[in-house]
């Protein structure tokens, strides 16, 4: 199942598709396919079901096809972190007449490393400062992550590249009616199973309410998949006997299965520490369903009030909020869904429109 950052990769390619050429890079060594090879990427990545020999053939045949074209007015699009750091990969794209543009999700590992993997922090300085020094744009996915990006040139004397803010459109947008996958209320949680996103006071939440509650209490739905550096969350789900009826795992879970969870919930829980956006707590707001949402800047400028925000370190805060969204009548609620119906999402038109004007701009 493709992660947020690979959907925005996969909005790009369907954007783009027409009037574009397939890169393939690996430690800085890229090839540009020709036009009939960059199609057939493209529809190999649409399609339900992959084929590996399919994508096999296809990287055997553009290894082996020569491949010298230089080009005019041509940006390279690059959606995710990975490759950054290869200057072989800038050289390469200079050569060709390529302006290259990438997108910065994030600057977690810079500022809160102790919620990554050893090694994580260093490589991601790498790759941000290798971008400062030679891409011709970035784009960012917040205003909040631009101003992080801009506080780290200035850290390490760099100077900041042309930029645009573009925020990300919702991955899950349906709110066609589709049956409740429990009769029981519940709570959904949505995002990889990782120390940042806060699962373990959740669940510590979710005992007391089992001890506090009995049969009456919400379950948990965590949809996601189980990351790293979280054995303690693991521990809780495989050995905290008082949860074990109350928390439901859905590890691989399709749209519309997501859509379902999220459509019938009390609410979306993102107690996250730090964001570089939030994906879920746009694509539930979307969908009409309230928020209790961590107290973070990126998130008050995606979702404004309407959210009910805590501390993510607040666990009786967040034991009340719940238990307030768990009754059928609760007020508190009902105030969120009312101001709800102001909420407009962002567009992946509207994210296009700033992305095209800014490449503009890079060759006036």
């Amino acid at each position: 199942m493709p992660t947020g950052v690979d959907r925005v990769g996969l909005a790009y390619v369907y954007q783009y598709r027409k009037q574009a050429r397939a890169v393939l890079s690996e430690w800085g060594f890229s090839k540009i396919l020709s036009e009939q090879e960059s199609h057939n990427a493209f529809d190999l990545l649409f399609r339900a079901r992959r084929s590996t020999t399919s994508i096999r053939a296809l990287l055997a045949r553009s290894i082996l096809t020569p491949s010298r074209e230089k080009f005019s007015r041509a940006v390279l699009l690059h959606t995710s972190h990975n490759g950054m750091e290869r200057l072989r990969y800038y050289r390469a794209m200079q050569h060709r007449n390529i302006r290259s543009v990438f997108m910065v999700h994030d600057l977690i590992p810079l500022t809160h490393a102790e919620f990554c993997r050893p090694g994580v922090e260093e490589a991601h300085r790498q790759r941000i400062h290798t971008a400062l020094r030679h891409a011709d744009g970035l784009i960012a996915n917040s205003q909040d992550t631009l101003d992080a990006l801009g506080r780290e040139a200035h850290r390490a004397g760099l100077i900041l590249p042309p930029t645009v803010v573009a925020r990300l459109a919702p991955g899950v947008t349906s709110a066609a009616n589709a049956p409740s996958p429990l009769e029981h209320p519940y709570f959904v949680m949505l995002g990889t199973v990782e120390p940042r996103k806060n699962h373990w006071l959740m669940l510590q939440v979710w005992r007391r309410l089992a001890e506090t509650l009995g049969e009456r209490t919400p379950r948990l739905v965590i949809v996601g998949r189980r990351g790293w550096e979280c054995e303690n969350v693991v521990d809780m789900l495989e050995r905290c006997s008082p949860i074990g009826n109350a928390v439901i795992e859905e590890a691989d879970c399709s749209d519309e299965r997501l859509r379902s969870w999220l459509l019938h919930a009390r609410a979306l829980i993102f107690p996250s520490f730090v964001e570089g956006y939030g994906m879920p707590l746009v694509e539930a707001l979307a969908l009409g369903v309230p928020v209790l949402a961590s107290d973070l800047g990126v998130f008050h400028e995606i979702a404004g009030d309407i959210p009910d925000y805590l501390d993510p370190l607040d666990g009786p805060g967040w034991l009340a909020h719940i238990r307030a969204y768990t009754e059928s009548d609760s007020r508190e609620r009902a105030a969120q869904l009312a101001r709800l119906r102001g909420f407009r999402p962002p567009t992946w038109q509207e994210h296009f429109e700033h992305v095209d004007h800014f490449l503009d701009s890079l060759f006036e």
